[in-house]
């Protein structure tokens, strides 16, 4: 019951600070429109969706512990925050923007969480029994996992948006038509594939596949940047 309580408190707050990243850039680029609806707040209330902030979240954690007795993928989403693309001066590359927020805000989270990993718990490891331990690991893990799921490069996912600001007009417009099917397309390719194909006896997870080669480099690589500036500022200290 614990790991469940630790995996939802991590995710969710994981998908309450991705959204608020959003606004926050739509605002630096010129669009309040998420502002005067209230989603700049760090309420996480204000951000839930109950399907794609608690239910699934909560979902995908009870089954990876009861099934493989630990939580190894974690995916989820909040309410969408409102933007005004025609506010925004250049809005093809205004949304690439607000889009590459959402991402660059929770591999920031992950950072931060690793100093304070290192920096608190020089000899922690995975399988630690300490809650705070257990909390900033699941928070590290949440938060890439959900930086990198949401640059897959499929609209509404916000790597999709970032295509579409960098391809010629033309193909950025054909793209971008896509995403009135994305989530669609996207449950498909994480949940449905999955399953049935495993099923069949033959498993295919092309998201899995990307996302459990990547999350480890990923997570060792900010591990690394963390462990550098905790010894920097340790020898600076001494």
């Amino acid at each position: 019951m614990t790991d469940i309580l630790i995996a939802l408190v991590a995710g969710v707050l994981a998908i309450t600070l991705h959204e608020a990243a959003h606004g926050y850039a739509a605002l630096a680029m010129g669009d309040d429109t998420a502002k005067r609806a209230g989603r700049l707040s760090l309420n996480p209330l204000v951000h839930v969706d109950k399907v794609g902030t608690i239910l699934l979240p909560l979902g995908l954690a009870v089954g990876q512990l009861l099934t493989i007795g630990r939580i190894a993928f974690m995916f989820g989403w909040a309410k969408p925050v409102p933007v005004a693309a025609w506010k925004f001066r250049d809005p093809r590359r205004a949304m690439m923007v607000v889009a590459a927020a959402g991402p660059a805000m929770n591999f920031a989270l992950a950072f931060l969480a690793s100093l304070a990993l290192l920096a608190a718990f020089p000899d922690a490891a995975l399988d630690d029994e300490r809650l705070p331990v257990g909390f900033l690991i699941a928070f590290i893990e949440f938060n890439l996992v959900l930086g990198l799921f949401n640059l897959l490069p499929l609209p509404p996912l916000d790597g999709g948006r970032i295509v579409v600001g960098l391809l010629p007009e033309r193909l950025a417009r054909a793209w971008a038509s896509v995403e009135r099917y994305g989530i669609v397309i996207v449950l498909l390719l994480v949940v449905v594939l999955p399953e049935m194909s495993r099923d069949l006896g033959m498993p295919v997870d092309p998201v899995g596949w990307v996302l459990h080669r990547a999350l480890p480099w990923v997570m060792l690589t900010e591990l690394h940047w963390a462990a550098a500036v905790v010894e920097f500022f340790g020898g600076q200290g001494g």
